[in-house]
């Protein structure tokens, strides 16, 4: 994995959700902003699973590759999953949802890049 990529996902990501709650604070269902933003996140999320294929094919290998595909095709469902969800509902709430959707994209990133490098530490 990239390091460098995978940090400015998890910003980005980041980014998003602190807006996100931001709409939670002055009580506002999700955005078309918002939604954009999400997607753009999404967007990083699919060239990060290009990346990690791409190195898989030249021969890298993570510490566990069962955990890391895991990992790796979990990190593209939350989002549209916690979409679903929030427009099912388009309250403030919804708009929560969204960002706990955000919150947890960094954490499987970072997860990620721990297994990927548990092989070559």
């Amino acid at each position: 994995m990239i390091s460098g990529f995978a940090v400015a996902v998890a910003l980005c990501a980041l980014v998003v959700a602190g807006w996100s709650f931001v709409l939670v604070a002055v009580n506002r269902p999700p955005t078309r902003s918002l939604l954009f933003g999400l997607g753009a996140v999404e967007a990083l999320l699919v060239v990060q699973v290009v990346i990690s294929v791409a190195l898989l094919i030249s021969g890298e290998r993570p510490g566990n590759l069962l955990t890391f595909l895991a990992y790796l095709v979990g990190v593209l469902l939350v989002l549209p999953l916690g979409t679903v969800w929030a427009l099912a509902e388009r309250t403030r709430s919804s708009t929560a949802v969204l960002g706990v959707a955000c919150i947890t994209v960094p954490v499987l990133v970072m997860r990620m890049y721990q297994v990927w490098e548990g092989a070559n530490a």
